[in-house]
């Protein structure tokens, strides 16, 4: 009996310092894995801090530079020089009553300070000098010769990264200049600057972990939107005369909108997507464009008309080989203006609605035609949009926030591209009931079930385009004015208002070309009818929407034009006509 006490306490001491021990390694194991992982945040850090550090260098290069420049040349009026629009000051600079190096230092002078307010550049591009030397050594002069340009983060520009605000990409220089870059060089532009962007590009609030916030440029409470929102920023603050955005859901019109200036997304593959980097990698069917962005329209089209030129089409032979049309642009029969109040998914404020209608009411008495439109099932547009862009539930998407600190704007739909599609699909399910519109937006984020069903997506978004421009020609419209989204959100709110951009993403989904043209701003009316705003189902986005766009008294608001595909210049003559309207009755 003793014996078998002491083999059953054996046994039991060996079965406890089994235990023992692997406690002893799982605790190990979860220390090494936790140091690991507060390493790996470190290096994070760490680089993230590197950078912020060239961004400083560089600035306080451009400032050294300045200084310079103001002793040799003390009687350049930098503030004269910015008040002349972008076709003024290209003329000047054509018959050498200006200088490119005037022009360049007196922008550079505004970025700097307008930086230190609103937090829109990235980094200033240490070669404008050597810019500045090659276009002496040229006699032909280009339509932009001596015109300081920004351009978008991640627009590639040689010896850069294009982070689109993610850590991995810091290291990974681009080894050429984007097509888009050469081609700004080769007709005379001086690319100064690069402009902050949301993380990965996917959200409408200019944020990310390595260069932070960029704040509007009219009020520091609001956003600058996205994802062009460094531009819009700097644009609508002086900083910058012309500047080159990139859209898939409204990223030009939206910073445009918010930040009082115009903005331009062409047919896309009009101009050069290569050497830009797209935010989600393989991802064509949403097509990705870029566009310019600037203070007025005659500055939009002074830049097409410069972009879709014989260097373009030589470098991107994939590029239709289309120059501007002049005679469409300037026609001066009046136009068929198909217009819509509400899109029936996302309802407008009272700001929204009330320049809509002002604008409709210029353009009649001014004698173009206005007729009533409805854009065809918009709310299963959205659930095209979502499919065809999650085709793969987010993965792709997800994974590059692996290496990096996410942003709180982005945090909650990080958690639904993260999420299982089986989750999300019965999250949806729970949510029908209460929360339709919200339902369908997950739903359509779970991603394709197999390749015949991610095809079948797409023959959805092409019968859906065919019914779209069906309604279009019944109606025999030439153009159509729609509802902009604006003002300016409160921080912190865009990251939570997917849905708010039904009015810019149904043309991306389309295809067509858009644009944006300020028309007035809020009032302290539109303020006190926000009060009474319900929205279609006063679900969290039309609550979340009534907090983002309050306080807004005084903020600029816009209308959008739309145009069919490659009828670009039709949408820029509409906006240049309510640009004119618009302007005349301001002063009137």
């Amino acid at each position: 009996m003793d014996r078998m006490q002491e083999k059953v306490v054996g046994l039991l001491s060996q079965h406890v310092l089994e235990c023992k021990l692997l406690v002893t390694a799982g605790c190990v194991l979860a220390v090494y894995l936790f140091g690991l992982r507060w390493r790996k945040r470190r290096q994070i850090h760490r680089r993230m801090e590197e950078e912020r550090k060239r961004r400083e260098d560089s600035a306080q290069q451009m400032r050294e530079a300045l200084d310079k420049f103001h002793k040799q040349n003390p009687e350049v009026d930098g503030r004269t020089i910015r008040e002349l629009t972008l076709v003024e000051l290209t003329e000047k600079l054509k018959h050498g009553s200006l200088t490119p190096e005037s022009v360049l230092y007196s922008y550079i002078e505004k970025a700097l300070e307008v930086n230190d307010n609103f937090n829109c550049v990235t980094i200033f591009l240490s070669d404008c000098q050597a810019q500045l030397e090659g276009l002496r050594e040229h006699r032909v002069r280009g339509p932009l010769y001596g015109v300081p340009v920004s351009i978008k983060e991640h627009v590639g520009y040689q010896g850069h990264p294009s982070t689109c605000g993610l850590v991995q990409y810091l290291d990974v220089l681009e080894k050429e200049d984007s097509v888009i870059v050469n081609v700004l060089k080769k007709q005379g532009a001086i690319v100064f600057t690069k402009t902050n962007v949301p993380q990965a590009l996917f959200c409408y609030e200019t944020s990310n972990p390595i260069y932070g916030l960029t704040l509007n440029p009219h009020n520091k409470a609001k956003g600058a939107a996205g994802s062009s929102g460094g531009e819009g920023a700097l644009i609508g603050s002086g900083g910058s005369i012309l500047g080159i955005g990139s859209d898939i859901a409204g990223s030009i019109r939206l910073p445009a909108s918010f930040c009082g200036i115009a903005g331009f997304k062409p047919t896309p593959n009009r101009l050069s997507m290569c050497g830009v980097r797209p935010c989600i990698d393989g991802m064509f069917s949403v097509a990705l464009c870029i566009g310019p962005m600037a203070r007025d329209v005659d500055s939009l089209v002074l830049t097409m008309k410069a972009l879709w030129c014989d260097e373009m089409f030589h470098l991107d032979p994939s590029v239709p080989p289309i120059y501007f049309n002049e005679k469409t642009f300037s026609f001066v029969t009046p136009l068929r203006i198909g217009y819509y109040q509400e899109d029936g998914f996302f309802q407008p404020n009272p700001s929204m609605r009330r320049v809509l209608l002002e604008t409709k009411q210029l353009l009649e008495e001014a004698g173009h035609q206005l007729i009533p439109f409805n854009p065809p099932r918009v709310d299963n547009m959205l659930e095209i949009f979502f499919k065809l862009l999650l085709g793969d539930g987010g993965r792709i998407l997800a994974d590059k926030f692996e290496q990096n600190i996410v942003d709180p704007n982005l945090e909650e739909s990080l958690l639904l591209l993260r999420m299982p599609s089986a989750v999300k699909r019965l999250l949806a399910l729970i949510l029908r009931p209460v929360f339709p519109r919200i339902s369908r937006t997950i739903n359509s984020a779970c991603g394709a079930r197999s390749v015949k069903d991610h095809w079948a997506h797409h023959i959805e978004l092409q019968d859906y385009r065919t019914e779209f421009i069906s309604e279009w020609r019944k109606l025999s419209l030439d153009v159509v004015l729609c509802p902009m989204l604006g003002p300016a959100f409160n921080t912190g709110y865009a990251g939570r208002l997917l849905g708010a951009v039904s009015y810019t993403m149904l043309y991306n989904l389309l295809n067509f070309p858009a644009g944006v043209v300020p028309v007035g701003s809020v009032t302290a009316e539109d303020e006190e009818e926000l009060k009474h705003y319900r929205g279609y189902g006063n679900d969290p986005w039309d609550k979340f929407f009534k907090k983002a766009v309050e306080g807004g008294v005084g903020l600029p608001l816009s209308v959008q034009c739309v145009a069919l595909p490659y009828q670009d210049e039709l949408c820029l003559r509409l906006m240049k006509e309510i640009e004119t309207l618009s302007s005349r009755h301001c002063k009137g």
